[in-house]
């Protein structure tokens, strides 16, 4: 079968590329506009008294890049550099990246498993995640590798996670859609009943506090090191997922149409969910559990360009970290640190229960 019949809208007359060309390009043209616009605003707002001028952020960040620190005449004060460079860019970086993975990873789980309650943390990985942070607090191994002790437990325990819910689902080779998200549901619930008995062995005060943090989700941690852990995550998402788009269109007409038009299920299942896992592990132990952004923004962004993932899936990257960045600007500048996880569900609740209500017919 000639490759190129396979981006045909299929024969219900349901049109997968119903969004025009320039209309996919206008709204990430728009997406990366307000992105930039958003770590812009966030790195200059603080709490009252501690602003910096909005004029003055992208020249004291390009001061500090080498190939353009002789281009550009920097006269802000050191205490505003300090304050741009070392303490609020890292962090909107951070939650813009985060915000990215999640978007990538709610979006090619949603495709794959054929569910819009699809979401990166119901096959198990925030359990997984919160388990091993949880552990590493306790035992104190959080201290480990210059502090990033916690970060790669928590990592390797996500992966784990997942890796015991894709043995559960596969039965004869095969994983269904609806097997692997009750496997996730049954892991989770089991890795969650763990979290009090951590809790209660933590001895710490200070032990309790960031467990807790790290259970509603928060960003007060992030750093530079943190933002060049989570890069390359992102960089792959965006390779990978890229690639398998076609394969991924191909999925929403069912398995056995796609595995007609040369799609090698099992295989590609087992690729997506280990990256979609990758994608929200590295997330989930960086900055803990926040909610909903993986579940809402692949809506939003099927509702703006089609379900075509060539054009969705780099929309839902730019408004998952759209989404992430505004939502720690809020917590960081208004509401005294508030754990941005909290927003997020404030946010992200409502707006959800609300596509359900208003959801019509669309082609998955």
């Amino acid at each position: 079968m000639n490759p190129s019949v396979t981006c045909d809208p299929p024969p219900s007359g349901t049109n997968l590329y119903a969004a025009s060309r320039s209309r996919r390009w206008l709204a990430s043209f728009a997406a990366v506009i307000a992105l930039a616009a958003a770590l812009i605003c966030s790195v200059a707002m603080g709490p009252e008294g501690v602003n910096v001028r909005v004029s003055s952020v992208p020249v004291i960040i390009a001061g500090q890049l080498p190939g353009l620190k002789r281009l550009v005449r920097d006269n802000a004060s050191e205490e505003d550099r300090a304050i741009v460079w070392e303490l609020r860019l890292p962090r909107a970086l951070a939650a813009a990246l985060i915000g990215a993975l999640l978007g990538y990873a709610g979006v090619a789980l949603q495709g794959l498993l054929m569910n819009p309650l699809a979401d990166p943390y119901t096959v198990g990985v925030s359990a997984g995640a919160a388990v091993g942070m949880a552990f590493a607090e306790v035992s104190r191994l959080a201290l480990l590798w210059a502090g990033m002790g916690g970060v790669g437990i928590a990592f390797v325990a996500a992966l784990g996670a997942v890796a015991l819910v894709y043995t559960l689902a596969r039965v004869r080779g095969r994983v269904s859609a609806q097997t692997f998200l009750l496997a996730g549901v049954v892991v989770s619930t089991m890795l969650w009943s763990m979290i009090p008995l951590l809790m209660t062995l933590a001895r710490r005060m200070n032990d309790l506090e960031r467990i807790f943090f790290y259970l509603i989700g928060n960003l007060q941690q992030a750093d530079w090191q943190k933002v060049w852990l989570l890069a390359p995550f992102v960089l792959l998402s965006a390779i990978f997922l890229r690639l398998w788009a076609r394969d991924l269109n191909l999925m929403t007409l069912g398995e056995e149409s796609a595995a007609h038009l040369g799609v090698e299920i099992e295989t590609f299942k087992r690729k997506v969910l280990l990256l979609g896992a990758l994608a929200t592990a590295a997330a989930v132990s960086v900055s803990g559990i926040i909610g909903f952004v993986g579940l809402v923004v692949p809506h939003l962004a099927r509702r703006i360009v089609g379900p075509d993932h060539r054009a969705l899936l780099p929309l839902a990257a730019l408004l998952g970290a759209l989404l992430l960045v505004v939502s720690d600007t809020i917590v960081r500048v208004y509401l005294n640190d508030l754990p941005v996880g909290v927003i997020t569900a404030i946010i992200g609740a409502p707006f959800f229960c609300m596509l359900l209500r208003r959801r019509r017919a669309v082609a998955w």
